[in-house]
Formats: structure tokens, C-alpha cells, sequence
């Protein structure tokens, strides 16, 4: 049996700790999408480690696998497993010789165009580390790939092809001078082939580069349990998310097969878990019908969606939640739990059972709100319009709860699910009702142990 642990909503919905949570008896823990940009949060034995590339699991020493479907920035890398490394770890990490490298010509372009498309309004929020322009390359087959920087003579042609493309970009398009960029060395096909062959063999040196799809066939053979960790979320999926506000990759749960290399059919003969934030947050722009309040920078198109008025509320929740960005530090809009978001995630990936995290940030409050659906030119929704621009015009109709009591949320953990406070409980049954999946475990502190477990996949029994 497979675990995949996937984000319902917009991200940041604490999937590194469920990973932590339910990777006692993983073997491998594979990451199938996305980048450095993804930021995640791992506390162990009083010790947060925060991660944005390599998988949660190596915390807990489990084999870690970055897939073919991930974008490397092999800086971050090896800057990542070093600090493990200096807090006492020994990080296994494993990179899929298919998987594109992030080079630093795209940090730099990925920050000149989200600059070029704020003045028109237009900016995604990206985090410019690259990710996106890093998969056009590979879309446009024009990218530099882990396995090339094993063969010094391939890393050289594709440089040699991929550079000028990218220096004329830079100069004829946005009309600026290399020379007097940051990082020069950016756009310069010798400094580059230096030092990504210089990373090639210490890949190489450290075993680091597998066949992923090989590689984790091989572990299920052998008897070995593998959990695949999706970044990001659901909703900003690139074809399954409210587009253009989205990543570059597939973080929903038919990204984990092509992100590794893997039949359909080992992801679906497994468990897919969807992880929910008891409310709602996202950082950057887009659409948010169930929004509290905003943050500087948020889309002007967006900012009257939702009960933008109830900034103080907003605050408190993003006080009490912890909720900056964990790769950027950015303040995150927070609105209430919306539910047409979390069906159309529910039927996107299948999930087969819920980790619902971040009830005890709500507690203490005299009510608690749902979107439980939204309005759309006089028609009622229960899910998610297919386009942006429709979900723009939603208005959420919200459902009511009875809020509960701040409690000893540690003793709630050791004693269950029946110790969580009744009226938190009518919230999350709500929420398994309506998504037809069971809770498999309650989130009510950042610590593994602050986690009432109520079933373990057969998976990762």
C-alpha cells in the first residue's frame, strides 16, 4: 500500500506535519511536484525544521525522493541537507535524473516578469525562485535536466543552446543589461557549466541521482511502504486551479503517478489523503469569496470579495495561526473554510480520508463560519466555477457553528477524539460530511504529538 498526501485548499494546510504524522512506517518518502518554493514545517522533539525542497520524511531518517516531476535548485539542495546535517541528521536524499534543474537565469526572470505584470496588475504572487519559468523550459523543451549535469559534454550543449535564448530575452525583450544584473554569471554559459558540472559530480560522488520511477518500483518490491508528499495545494493545481493564480506543476493526487513515474493504479490501490486548514489562508493573488480580510498587495479586483471589512478578525486568526508564508515570510490572507473549494478538491483527487488541521486557532471565538456555497448570477453552486473570472463574481453563502473553548489542547491529543470540544466536533463531522471522506486525524497544535489520530491508513499502519 501507497500513502499520498495532498493539499485541498491553496496550500499551507500543514501537510509536512501529516507526513511526519503517518511516516513512522514509510521506508521512502517521495515529493512528485513543485520546487524551493514550497515551504514546509516539521516540528521533532522540540525542534522545527523548516524545509522547502527536500522531503518532510528525512526528518525522521526516512529515504527522501525528489521525482521527475520536481524542479531541483540544487543551491537549496545541498544548502538544506547541510543544515540537517549540522542539527545531528544524516539526510538521504535521492534526485530523479529526469527531473529539470532550476539554473539561476530563471530566479532572474521569474522576478523581472512578476514585475512586468505588476504594473498591468496582473502579478500571480510567485515567490521568484524560479519554478515557473524553469517548467516552461521544460515544457519547451529547452531545459537542463539532473541527469545532464552527470555528462559534461550534454550540460555544455544545452547551455550553449539554452543561454543566448535567454540573454536576448533579458535584453531585447525587457530591455535590460545583463552586465548590470545581480548575477551576471547568470546568463554566462561558462560560469554556468562550471559550476553545474561541479554539482554534477558531487551528485554523482554521493549517490544522489536515481531512475525515480526504477527506484521506488524496486522499494514496493522489496516490501518497502512509500508516501508520496504533494506541495503546494488543490486549487492552485495548474489545470485544476483557479488559473493563472497557480503553480507550474500538479500537486493533485494524478500529479503524484506522472511525478514519479509510476502506474495510475499504485496511487489509486492506496490511500490519498486530503488535508484541510480548519479555515482558509493563501498568500498572493487570486479570488477568495470567503475572505476576512487582506494584506497589502493583495489583486484590486478581488479585495471587496468576501467580508473584507472583518479585518481585526482576520488579524487575530493570522496572529494566532502562525500564518506567514514559511519559504517568504509574506503575511497570508485568511478567510473562512470554504466548502465548494474543498468539493471540487474532493473529487479531483479522490480522497479516502481527511486530516483536518488548525481547529485550536479558531477556538475561543463566539461563532465560526463555513462558505457553504456560493451565488453566481442568482444560481446557487455547491463547487467551484471552472474559470478565475466566474469565481471572482462568487458571493459564499455561509453556514453558522457555535464556537468552542480554547482547552488543554496537549490532554485533548492524548485522550482523543472525544475529548475535542462538542461544538468543534459538529465542525468537523460537517466537513466529512460533505466531502463523503472520513477524519483521519485533527490537527490541534504544530507538534506530531498535538494530533488527535482518530484512524491510520492501511498504508501506514
Amino acid at each position: 500500500m501507497t500513502v499520498t498526501i495532498v493539499g485541498a485548499q491553496l496550500g499551507d494546510e500543514g501537510k509536512g506535519g501529516v507526513v511526519d504524522l503517518y511516516g513512522d512506517t514509510a521506508d521512502v518518502v517521495a515529493r512528485y511536484q513543485g520546487g524551493d518554493n514550497a515551504g514546509h514545517t516539521v516540528v521533532h522533539d522540540g525542534e522545527k525544521y523548516k524545509l522547502s525542497l527536500v522531503p518532510s520524511g528525512a526528518v525522521r531518517g526516512k529515504v527522501g525522493v525528489l521525482g521527475n516531476g520536481c524542479v531541483i535548485n540544487p543551491r537549496t539542495l545541498f544548502d538544506e541537507i547541510e543544515s540537517l546535517r549540522e542539527k545531528g541528521l544524516d539526510p538521504d536524499v535521492r534526485v530523479a535524473e529526469r527531473a529539470h534543474v532550476i539554473l539561476p537565469f530563471h530566479r532572474v526572470l521569474d522576478g523581472i516578469e512578476e514585475d512586468v505584470k505588476s504594473e498591468d496588475d496582473q502579478e500571480v504572487g510567485t515567490t521568484g525562485r524560479g519554478i515557473g519559468p524553469t517548467y516552461e523550459d521544460k515544457a519547451g523543451r529547452r531545459g537542463v535536466r539532473v541527469g545532464d549535469l552527470l555528462d559534461p559534454d550534454v550540460l555544455r550543449d544545452r547551455l550553449e543552446y539554452v543561454v543566448p535564448q535567454k540573454r536576448a530575452l533579458i535584453e531585447d525583450v525587457y530591455g535590460a543589461d545583463v552586465s548590470e544584473l545581480d548575477d551576471p554569471d547568470a546568463f554566462d554559459v561558462d560560469a554556468l557549466f562550471e559550476e553545474y558540472r561541479e554539482i554534477g559530480e558531487r551528485l554523482a560522488e554521493q549517490n544522489m541521482t536515481v531512475n525515480a520511477s526504477a527506484f521506488l518500483t524496486d522499494a514496493m518490491a522489496e516490501g518497502k511502504t512509500v508516501m508520496f508528499e504533494g506541495a503546494q495545494g488543490t486549487i492552485i493545481d495548474i489545470d485544476h486551479g483557479n488559473y493563472p493564480y497557480v503553480t507550474s506543476s500538479n500537486p493533485t493526487a494524478g500529479g503524484a503517478a506522472v511525478g514519479t513515474g509510476l502506474s495510475p493504479n499504485v496511487i489509486a490501490d492506496g490511500e490519498i489523503i486530503g488535508i484541510v486548514k480548519g479555515y482558509l489562508t493563501r498568500v498572493g493573488s487570486g479570488p477568495l469569496p470567503t475572505e476576512l480580510g487582506g494584506v497589502e498587495g493583495d489583486t484590486p479586483d478581488y479585495d471587496e470579495q468576501g467580508d473584507g471589512e472583518n479585518e481585526e478578525l482576520a488579524t487575530y486568526i493570522r496572529e494566532e495561526g502562525g500564518e506567514y508564508g514559511t519559504v517568504t515570510g509574506r503575511p497570508r490572507r485568511v478567510g473562512w473554510l470554504d466548502m465548494p473549494m474543498l468539493r471540487h478538491s474532493a473529487r479531483v483527487n479522490g480522497f479516502t480520508g481527511l486530516a483536518i488541521n488548525h481547529i485550536d486557532v479558531l477556538a475561543g471565538l463566539d461563532e465560526v463560519k463555513i462558505g457553504h456555497s456560493y451565488e453566481l448570477d442568482g444560481e446557487e453552486l455547491l463547487a467551484m466555477p471552472p474559470t478565475t473570472e466566474e469565481w471572482g463574481r462568487c458571493e459564499a453563502t455561509f453556514k453558522t457553528f457555535d464556537g468552542w473553548d480554547d482547552v488543554d489542547w496537549a490532554a485533548v491529543a492524548e485522550e482523543g477524539y472525544d475529548a475535542i470540544p462538542e461544538n468543534a466536533r459538529t465542525y468537523l463531522e460537517y466537513i466529512s460530511d460533505e466531502l463523503d471522506a472520513p477524519i483521519y486525524a485533527v490537527g490541534v497544535g504544530p507538534g506530531r504529538e498535538e494530533t488527535v489520530v482518530v484512524e491510520t491508513p492501511t498504508g501506514a499502519a
